[in-house]
C-alpha cells in the first residue's frame, strides 16, 4: 500500500535530557503524538513512553508501527539504527531528525511519499529551527512527480518511469503536459508552471514535440508505447459507474462486465471513483464486495431521483420492475453530475453498467 503524503501517527524518541524537553513542547503542540524516551530519565511523567529496552531496539518496533518517526539526536546515529529497516520509498515512515539544541530539523527519509518534508517544516515552524529539505524537485522549486495530483487521490499508472521523467524535471530538460480529464488546479494556484514544461492540447502535437519527457493526466487507456516508455501517466479519480442489477448478482459477474466495459471503451479502471445504484430494500453483496475491493464507495439514490434524469436510453421493463425507466445510466449521470462516456452495456441475465464522467 503506498504511503499517504502527510503522516497520521507520529512518534518522537529522545535519549537524552534536553531532547526530553524538546519532545515535550512538540508533543503540547501536537497531543496525538507519542513520546518514547530511555527509562533512566523518567520523571514519573504519564505523557511519556519510558522504555527499558535498547535505543536499537525501539527505533525498529517504531519504524514498524509509525507513519512517522521524529528523533532528537545525532543524524548519523539515526541513519546507522533506521538502516537495517529500509525497504522502499513507498512503505518506509517518514524520518526527520532534529539536533540537541533544536537548531534544525533534517528531512531525512520518505521526503515526499511519507511527508517527512512536510513535517519538517510543520516541526521547524514550531521550534523557530531551520528546516533542512534536499530533495532536488524541492530546492528548485520545480514538479515533485512522484506527487502531482496526490491531494486529489490520483494514481500514477506505472511508477517504473518515475525516477527517469524527474532527473528530466529537476534537470530542466523539456517536459510535455498533457491532460484531457481530472482537477486542473494541481499545480500551486496563481504560480507559473517551471519554465521547462510546456503544456499541450493534444496527444499527437506532444508526440511531435522535442520534449524528453512527459506527463499525461488521462482516465483514458494510452496506447502509444514509445511515448509511454517517457511518460509518468497519472489517473484522475473522474469515472462513475453506474450499476443496474438483481438482488443475487455476483461481484464476479460485476466485475467481468465492467472490465469488458472499460477495456472495450478504453477507459483506466484506477480512474473509477465510485459506484452508483438504485437503493433498494437491502444492499446488493455483490455490489458491496466489489466497491470494497476497488477502494470505493457506492451512492445509492431512490427511485423518484432517478426518475427525472434525461437519458439516452430508458427501458419500458426497468420502469416496471425499478419504477424508473433507467438505473444504470442514470445513476451515473445523477451522482457524476457530468456526461456519461460509455452508454448502457448489457449483461444477461440481470446486469447493465454505465459509466459518467465528473465534472471537475
Amino acid at each position: 500500500m503506498q504511503k499517504r503524503q502527510f503522516v497520521d501517527t507520529v512518534s518522537i524518541i529522545a535519549i537524552t535530557k534536553n531532547g526530553i524537553k524538546i519532545a515535550k513542547n512538540l508533543k503540547a503542540k501536537f497531543p496525538d503524538w507519542q513520546v518514547f524516551a530511555p527509562s533512566k530519565f523518567s520523571n514519573n511523567d504519564s505523557e511519556i513512553n519510558w522504555f527499558e529496552n535498547s535505543t536499537t531496539e525501539k527505533i525498529g518496533e517504531l519504524f514498524k508501527k509509525y507513519e512517522a518517526l521524529v528523533c532528537i539526536f545525532s543524524l548519523g546515529a539515526v541513519i546507522r539504527l533506521v538502516a537495517p529497516h529500509l525497504k522502499d520509498k513507498k512503505t518506509d515512515p517518514a524520518v526527520v531528525v532534529i539536533d540537541d539544541t533544536s537548531k534544525f530539523v533534517i528531512s531525512t527519509l520518505s521526503g515526499h511519499l511519507g511527508g517527512a518534508n512536510k513535517l519538517a517544516e510543520d516541526i521547524a515552524g514550531i521550534l523557530g529551527a531551520v528546516p533542512v529539505i534536499t530533495t532536488a524537485a524541492d530546492v528548485n522549486k520545480t514538479i515533485a512527480v512522484d506527487l502531482v495530483g496526490k491531494e486529489f487521490g490520483w494514481k500514477i499508472d506505472d511508477d517504473s518511469t518515475v525516477t527517469k521523467i524527474s532527473a528530466f524535471m529537476v534537470n530542466e530538460e523539456k517536459i510535455g503536459v498533457f491532460q484531457d480529464a481530472g482537477e486542473s488546479d494541481w499545480w500551486m494556484p496563481k504560480k507559473e508552471l517551471p519554465k521547462n514544461v510546456h503544456l499541450y492540447q493534444s496527444l499527437e502535437e506532444m508526440s511531435k514535440s522535442d520534449c524528453k519527457g512527459f506527463l499525461i493526466i488521462s482516465d483514458k487507456i494510452l496506447q502509444d508505447k514509445q511515448m509511454l516508455q517517457r511518460a509518468v501517466v497519472y489517473r484522475p479519480r473522474t469515472l462513475v459507474v453506474g450499476v443496474g442489477l438483481h438482488w443475487d448478482t455476483s461481484k464476479d459477474t460485476i466485475k467481468e462486465g465492467l472490465e469488458f466495459c472499460l477495456s472495450k471503451f478504453m477507459f483506466s479502471s484506477k480512474s473509477v471513483a465510485k459506484f452508483a445504484s438504485i437503493k433498494k430494500e437491502a444492499q446488493v453483496a455483490g455490489l458491496r464486495e466489489m466497491a470494497d475491493d476497488m477502494q470505493v464507495p457506492i451512492d445509492y439514490f431512490e427511485k423518484q431521483d432517478l426518475a427525472g434524469i434525461a437519458i439516452p436510453n430508458p427501458s419500458d421493463v426497468v420502469q416496471i420492475f425499478e419504477g424508473t425507466p433507467s438505473v444504470s445510466e442514470a445513476s451515473a449521470i445523477k451522482s457524476s453530475g457530468g456526461t456519461l462516456v460509455i452508454e448502457k452495456q448489457k449483461f444477461p441475465p440481470n446486469l447493465t453498467i454505465a459509466v459518467a464522467r465528473m465534472i471537475k
